[in-house]
């Protein structure tokens, strides 16, 4: 099989009632156990190709602090796709993943961007360049969400006709409605009151503080971020705010199950994982009302909005908790995101780009 040329091994899979393809996945942030949560969607994502019936191979960034990743990167992706010779690439965010992928071999290349790549294209005419070629040698461009999608046309009008919306889904097996009291005493959560959580990065983006303050203006109940950064000392010491810091990722759906509503009010959300993951655990969301979780958050099952109001952010906490809990409706819109149903769509994708990268 190896030695057959790349387009005769495609074909012959597309020809067999299963079709598969041997993809190389290129991604410039992919979880380790020294960073479980550094791209994680990627590898949610990757196994639920695998289970398809995919062959995988990997040139990826493990770690975000790792010194020349992105020059290993380039190595690891000549090496790499010389010795797996793949029917097709997939690559995760524009440059330099994409572009690396684009520059690095033969096999056509399908490319997803994820938001900060589509931002640092708007921002800088080098990026721009780097990801028009990009575009330009990709099959198909696929964005996480409508919103990014536009924006990134915008500014690669060449995307547009290549472009599609597909985000990496939610496992909804890790992520499910379970008995909150019961997922408190798996993470040693005893809060008073109406519970809050926030998953992700403590940065300036995801509004952290800004959600701190709408919770102790309420003056009832217990706000906890799951995650850390640098806004981490700003947290410390706040009247009803936890911080139960990086979590390991087994762990996540509990923290998710033990909190009545789900809060992801971020400056901007490209996609919104963390809200989809509230839904999926049957748990109302308050979630931003700029970028993606506008197109999947269903009435009655969370609250958008603008994330610098501040009185519109009290408001919305209160009015997300007083949603039925569990929140079937969020649960049942989440189910259209699960990620089995997202890698089939990808499916298709390098599917059809091994058999013609132009289609």
């Amino acid at each position: 099989m190896r030695g057959q040329p790349r387009r005769e091994r495609a074909a012959r899979r597309l020809g067999s009632p299963e079709a598969t393809v041997r993809i190389l996945l290129v991604s410039q942030m992919y979880p380790s156990a020294g960073a479980p949560a550094f791209g994680s969607f990627v590898a949610t994502l990757e196994r639920a190709l695998e289970e398809r019936g995919h062959e995988l191979a990997r040139a990826v960034v493990e770690r975000p602090d790792a010194k020349g990743r992105h020059g290993r990167l380039a190595l690891d992706v000549l090496r790499t796709g010389r010795a797996f010779r793949p029917d097709v690439v997939y690559a995760h965010f524009l440059v330099p993943a994409g572009l690396l992928a684009a520059l690095g071999g033969r096999a056509p290349l399908v490319v997803t961007a994820h938001g900060q790549d589509v931002e640092n294209a708007r921002r800088s005419r080098w990026v721009r360049a780097a990801t028009r070629t990009t575009v330009r040698r990709a099959a198909s461009v696929v964005a996480v969400s409508e919103w990014l999608r536009r924006r990134l046309v915008e500014v690669v009008p060449d995307a547009g006709p290549k472009s599609s919306v597909i985000d990496c889904g939610v496992d909804l097996e890790r992520f499910t409605m379970r008995d909150a009291a019961a997922a408190r005493a798996e993470v040693g959560w005893s809060p008073k009151g109406t519970t809050f959580l926030c998953a992700g990065s403590l940065t300036e983006r995801k509004n952290v503080l800004r959600l701190a303050r709408a919770v102790e203006q309420r003056g009832e109940g217990e706000l906890v971020f799951v995650g850390d950064g640098p806004l981490r000392p700003a947290l410390e010491g706040r009247p009803r705010v936890r911080l139960a810091g990086t979590v390991a990722p087994e762990l996540v759906p509990a923290w998710m199950a033990a909190a009545d509503v789900v809060c992801q009010p971020s400056l901007v959300e490209p996609f919104g994982l963390s809200t989809l993951e509230g839904l999926a655990s049957g748990r109302p969301v308050v979630a931003t009302s700029v970028g993606g979780p506008p197109e999947f958050v269903p009435e009655g099952g969370g609250v958008l909005v603008d994330p610098e109001d501040d009185d519109a952010l009290v408001a919305a906490l209160a009015a997300a908790a007083a949603l039925p809990r569990p929140n079937t409706i969020g649960r049942a819109a989440a189910e259209g995101h699960d990620v089995r149903l997202q890698a089939e769509r990808v499916e298709e994708l390098l599917l059809r780009a091994s058999r013609d990268p132009q289609a």
